[in-house]
C-alpha cells in the first residue's frame, strides 16, 4: 500500500549543503515570531507556536549533513480541530536531499499527515506554501519571503476558507 503521507517537492540551482543549511534556519523561512528553541543538530528542539491555531514542538531525531533532517512531532496542539486537537503528534517532518541534473531536489515529506486526518486540508494549503513558496524564496535568495512577514495575516485568511 502506498504512503498516503502530504509530501511537497522542490527543485533549486544551489548545491546540497546550501538547501541543507536552509533547512536548519527554520525562523527564516516558517515563521520568525513563533520560534523557540534550536533546528540544526542531533536532538535539538524547538517549538513552533501561532496563539490560538497551533503549537507544535520538535525534535531532530536524524541530521545527515546535506542529505537528511528528520523532525519528530513530540507534542502538538491544533487549537481549530474539532476531534483531535493533537493529530501532529508523533508524525515526522522528512527533508531528503538529492542533486539531479545539476539541480538540488528536496523531497519534503509530512509523514503521517494523511488525508483521513481532519486538519490535512488546511495542512496541505499551509505545507505548499512553507515549502514551495517561503522555504524556496530563503534558499534562493537567503533572505525571508515578503509573505512570511505577513504570516498572520495568511493564517488568518487559511483559517477562514
Amino acid at each position: 500500500m502506498k504512503d498516503k503521507s502530504f509530501t511537497a517537492t522542490i527543485a533549486v540551482e544551489k548545491s546540497a549543503k546550501d538547501v541543507f543549511n536552509a533547512i536548519k534556519e527554520v525562523p527564516k523561512w516558517w515563521n520568525c515570531e513563533d520560534f523557540k528553541g534550536n533546528s540544526s543538530k542531533l536532538n535539538d528542539e524547538f517549538i513552533i507556536y501561532h496563539p490560538n491555531q497551533h503549537y507544535s514542538k520538535q525534535r531532530l531525531t536524524e541530521v545527515i549533513p546535506d542529505k537528511k533532517m528528520v523532525w519528530q512531532v513530540t507534542d502538538s496542539k491544533l487549537s481549530w480541530l474539532k476531534n483531535d486537537q493533537q493529530e501532529w503528534t508523533n508524525t515526522k517532518m522528512i527533508f531528503d536531499i538529492t542533486t539531479e541534473d545539476g539541480k538540488t531536489i528536496l523531497h519534503f515529506t509530512h509523514e503521517g499527515l494523511v488525508p483521513e486526518k481532519e486538519c490535512y486540508d488546511l495542512c496541505k494549503k499551509g505545507w505548499t506554501m512553507i515549502i514551495k513558496d517561503w522555504l524556496l524564496h530563503f534558499i534562493k535568495t537567503g533572505t525571508p519571503s515578503a509573505e512570511m512577514s505577513q504570516a498572520a495575516e495568511i493564517r488568518t485568511r487559511l483559517f477562514k476558507e
